[in-house]
């Protein structure tokens, strides 16, 4: 038993989907290497705030749901911590509450290097990682999940996290952070797409929901290149060489793509993983070519 809690506890904090805080720190560090203003210390710290950040998101998206009544022990995905019984509501919301000020106390250290003006942007966060399930307008509820996860995990993670190393915001950044923000949104697509039925029968407007799943496959694949085409100053800079790589990437993604259409219900689940892998490759690849760029 106290195994199979354990692995609850893991399993609340979604693994899995944890790229997508990973790769935009890794992915401005990269500019901020490339630009020759990174900081090393600051790059450590905006990491460590944004897995925080996300993991108690995730932690009160598991409270909050059940809460709501969005799970239940029927439902297709994996099965959540709070709904199973394995752990109580009451225990997972004080730990999301933890998690949650731990993150916040790891922001403040980046005032240090970013200034004062970083406190609004810090309480923003926190208060969007609740919101997003929490409260009298929960956004995931209401079609706005995909465009939160395209801010917080695209826009404010890359170019704040390019800032705090730099004190600047750049166009070769901002559409950096375009990119990953999109490609952030492909791993909620692949669970709300998983999930239509049952998100509909809780009265949950996902986009999926609301638009249906051929919607959500294309505007799956879209984003993809999307990406590749906001990073295009990042490969086209040695062609004969760095052109080989959003290849590798494209590839993975049409792969993926093409399972989410023959895929349904728990084969589904697989993808949510392979989804944030790329989301990870892609980001390293990007490093890949601008490691290149500074060699060659």
């Amino acid at each position: 038993m106290k195994q199979e809690v354990r692995q609850a506890w893991i399993d609340a904090t979604r693994p899995r989907t944890l790229p997508a805080s990973a790769a935009p720190v890794i992915a401005a560090t990269a500019y901020a290497c490339y630009d020759g203003v990174v900081v090393w210390s600051a790059a450590l710290l905006c990491l460590t705030f944004a897995l925080l950040a996300q993991i108690a998101s995730n932690m009160g998206n598991d409270y909050f749901d059940y809460k709501k009544g969005g799970d239940t022990p029927h439902r297709v995905g994996p099965q959540r911590a709070v709904v199973s019984g394995l752990i109580s509501p009451r225990a997972m919301l004080i730990a999301t509450l933890c998690v949650l000020a731990a993150a916040c106390c790891v922001g403040l250290g980046l005032v240090y290097y970013g200034g004062w003006q970083l406190i609004p942007v810090g309480i923003i966060i926190a208060l969007f990682a609740m919101a997003y399930s929490a409260g009298p307008y929960p956004l995931s509820r209401y079609g706005l999940g995909d465009v939160t996860v395209f801010i917080f995990f695209g826009l404010i993670a890359v170019n704040f996290t390019y800032y705090v190393q730099s004190g600047v915001f750049t166009l070769p950044v901002f559409l950096a952070s375009v990119a990953q923000g999109l490609l952030s949104i492909n791993i909620l697509l692949v669970n709300n797409y998983r999930d239509m039925e049952e998100d509909a029968a809780c009265n949950k407007r996902t986009t999926v929901v609301l638009f249906g799943r051929r919607f959500a496959s294309t505007w799956y694949l879209l984003n993809g290149f999307i990406a590749i085409m906001c990073t295009w100053h990042v490969w086209i800079l040695q062609p004969h060489v760095l052109l080989l790589l959003p290849l590798i990437y494209i590839v993975m993604h049409i792969a993926t793509y093409r399972a989410l259409l023959h895929k349904q219900g728990k084969e589904l689940n697989p993808l949510l993983g392979r989804t944030s892998l790329n989301l990870l490759i892609f980001t390293l690849l990007l490093v890949v070519a601008m490691s290149l760029n500074i060699l060659l």
